[in-house]
């Protein structure tokens, strides 16, 4: 059975301009249950007012992943990427042994949604680099693979032992996930409302488990979850 993260008692911080939940401890909010999940340190989920954001800010030794639900998110960096990021597309940044970035909400009616990603990687030190691809189909398991390590097909690689899913389900559709032994799950749903094993998760949702597969099953006309496969 997965444990459930009720998305009401994760971290919260309202800035005005910015809306935010923690799953995970993060700035002010630290919690010492909640430091992360295997290698999944961050998972937060934001609303960027219209017009503001994140001034440019560094990180190191961090695979950053950005999955924008509504909205346009614009990236900068140091490196000299500039990007609008959108739904449907996939976005990694590399921190390695350095990077600045800023992350701002170029609309000037709309609020950007979005979930940030961070994810501890295999080593420290690595070079930075950012990569951005449109989110490929569903494979014959009915899962789009979002990020994982180079060589398994998708839309971003990332560099730690982890694999990141995206699954949408109508009403009355399931998906499953079988981990090999050994390995941890973290579920968040994006959007909508699903079954968990008999248990229902509404978007914010968390849960986690270390044995066994799980079965989801749609419960709105369009549910959104984001699957972690954790060594």
């Amino acid at each position: 059975m997965m444990s459930i993260r009720p998305a009401g008692q994760r971290g919260h911080a309202d800035h005005g301009w910015l809306d935010s939940w923690h799953s995970f401890s993060f700035a002010d909010y630290i919690d010492p249950a909640w430091m992360g999940y295997r290698a999944l340190r961050v998972l937060n989920e934001d609303r960027v007012a219209p017009g503001r954001g994140f001034g440019l800010h560094p990180h190191r030794d961090m695979e950053i992943v950005t999955w924008v639900l509504a909205g346009t998110l614009r990236h900068e960096d140091s490196l000299g990427n500039r990007f609008d990021i959108r739904p449907g597309e996939a976005q990694r940044m590399s921190a390695g042994t350095g990077i600045l970035h800023s992350e701002t909400n170029p609309s000037s009616t709309e609020e950007v949604h979005l979930l940030q990603i961070w994810l501890l990687p295999a080593r420290r030190g690595l070079p930075p680099g950012y990569e951005q691809r449109p989110l490929g189909g569903p494979r014959s398991d009915g899962w789009r693979l979002l990020a994982a390590p180079a060589g398994e097909g998708a839309a971003v690689t990332i560099q730690a032992d982890a694999r990141i899913l995206v699954g949408d389900l109508a009403a009355g559709q399931s998906l499953r996930w079988p981990p090999a032994p050994g390995r941890g799950l973290w579920l968040q749903v994006a959007a909508g409302r699903l079954e968990l094993d008999g248990q229902e998760l509404a978007a914010g949702d968390g849960a986690h488990g270390e044995e066994g597969g799980v079965t989801l099953v749609g419960r709105e006309t369009a549910s959104q979850v984001l699957l972690f496969d954790l060594a």
